[in-house]
């Protein structure tokens, strides 16, 4: 029973990072012995002259040989260091490419699980579903037009008669004669402001009507 809670958790760490790990380490190493050796080159340079002011010229010829035979190990890992870089380089892109065809692989996945719910079957379904939904929509239409056709009754006609109804009902809203507010009465005039005046008498004689109109109006005083 102890074997199953002591498993260790699989480490997100690659061959290829242990590579470019290992080549790093190698790339610093190369670093830190060059900076030693071009320290130690210095040293002897200064130790040579000493060397052939005080006239022992054996010793500083052997101080050059080494100088010389470290000067040829720091080209040889010039080269290593350029080799150990370009490497580290193409590892560090081959990493890049692997993610980026993990990720192409998981969305090509991800993609195929899309597709498997949009099935062409349903999406067909729906759409001629959709469709009939239209035209049964527009044959609702088409009755309801060709009722109102039916009718006789053209659009203008139509129209006045909603222009009377909206007549109609705003009339309908206006109050009662009930309801409006008392007018207060005009004031009486006073008797003495009265004055009486009798008509006028004409000046001029009646005319050929009045007279024709006169003996008529005899005959029937005496018929009387």
């Amino acid at each position: 029973m102890g074997h199953l809670f002591s498993k260790k958790k699989k480490s997100s760490v690659t061959e290829q990072d242990r590579a470019v790990l290992q080549l790093k380490t190698t790339r610093d190493k190369i670093r830190q012995y060059q900076k030693r050796s071009e320290i130690q080159l210095e040293k002897d340079r200064e130790l040579a002259k000493k060397l052939l002011m005080a006239h022992k010229k054996e010793r500083a010829k052997l101080l050059l040989k080494k100088k010389h035979f470290i000067e040829d190990q720091l080209q040889k890992t010039d080269g290593q260091l350029g080799n150990i870089e370009r490497m580290i380089q193409d590892l560090e892109f081959a990493q890049i490419e692997i993610k980026v065809v993990d990720s192409l692989r998981d969305g090509n996945e991800a993609l195929k699980e899309v597709n498997k719910l949009l099935n062409i079957d349903d999406i067909e379904r729906i759409l001629d579903e959709t469709k009939e939904g239209a035209e049964k929509q527009e044959e609702i239409s088409a009755l309801l037009c060709g009722f109102v056709a039916e009718t006789g009754l053209s659009e203008d006609e139509l129209e006045a008669e909603l222009d009377a109804l909206l007549e109609r009902s705003e009339v309908e809203e206006l109050p009662d004669v009930d309801e409006l507010p008392e007018v207060d009465k005009l004031p009486e005039v006073p008797p003495s402001a009265a004055v009486d005046q009798l008509p006028n008498v004409p000046q001029e004689e009646p005319s050929a009507a009045a007279s024709q109109r006169s003996p008529a109006r005899k005959v029937a005083l005496v018929a009387s």
